[in-house]
């Protein structure tokens, strides 16, 4: 099926469109624009140069995809934003390119970022995640699956964001949220396991009752992060999300935490 390209639209002849896309009124689409098939542009697109965005995403009015890095370190360099297949971008979300000759920012599938959330250069986002209105993320931000971002929550650069977390709204991020936890306040910290989250991703209630002692053992005892994990490898039987758990608790031991992330040892 062609594509169907309203009148006011502007599309660089350097742009690639394929079948069944729909662009809306006074939409912008710059050169090396790669656009995939069912997806639609509202009106008042705009789709900067080196962006791609996959299959059957709903764009809406005043969305920015693929702007210049928000960066003093940026150069001008050829760099890229990627947007996986069915993703929603509500109205003024911004998605910016990364830092850095030929880097990406890279983008999965199911996404939903919901009005004003803004994705800075060089982020890495999974797949299944929700970002709610005004939610922003700083530069190098890393989201894993199935995350949930309350209104308004900030996120420094570099933090990372496990999977299956949930962060409440108007939290200040400056350190890891690991997965499965759920982390509120500001500065936001963990205060729970995700429950609800993990009942609704169909976490088994064995793994569940794994997870909810070894939250206890890092987040309610009286032990430092290496003896945390080590009782955990020792008494705790083993799962596929224990296992992510423990090793995304190793990379914020080993100071991948944000720039203002406190390490444990």
């Amino acid at each position: 099926m062609a594509q169907s390209i309203h009148s006011t639209a502007v599309v660089h002849p350097g742009a690639y469109l394929a079948d069944n896309v729909t662009v809306g009124p006074y939409c912008v689409i710059d050169n090396e624009v790669q656009i995939g098939e069912g997806t639609t542009l509202e009106s008042h697109v705009t789709v900067m140069p080196c962006t791609h965005i996959g299959k059957h995403c709903s764009v809406w009015p005043g969305a920015v995809l693929g702007g210049a890095p928000q960066d003093h370190k940026d150069k001008g360099h050829r760099s890229f934003l990627v947007l996986g297949d069915h993703n929603i971008v509500r109205e003024c979300v911004t998605l910016h390119r990364a830092v850095g000759d030929g880097n990406y920012t890279r983008i999965g599938n199911d996404n939903m970022f919901m009005a004003y959330a803004h994705v800075g250069h060089n982020c890495e986002i999974g797949n299944g995640n929700t970002l709610s209105s005004y939610v922003g993320l700083s530069g190098h931000v890393l989201v894993e699956d199935n995350t949930v971002f309350g209104g308004m929550t900030g996120v420094h650069q570099f933090c990372r964001i496990g999977k299956l977390a949930m962060l409440g709204g108007l939290s200040k991020v400056n350190q890891d949220v690991p997965p499965f936890m759920l982390s509120d306040g500001v500065p936001a910290r963990v205060i729970d396991l995700n429950k609800i989250g993990m009942r609704r991703a169909g976490v088994p209630p064995d793994v569940r009752t794994t997870l909810r002692m070894a939250y206890k053992l890092i987040y309610r005892s009286d032990l430092n992060l290496s003896q945390a994990i080590a009782r955990i490898e020792e008494e705790l039987e083993k799962s596929e999300e224990l296992d992510h758990l423990i090793a995304f608790m190793r990379g914020t031991q080993a100071g991948f935490a944000g720039r203002g992330g406190q390490r444990r040892s």
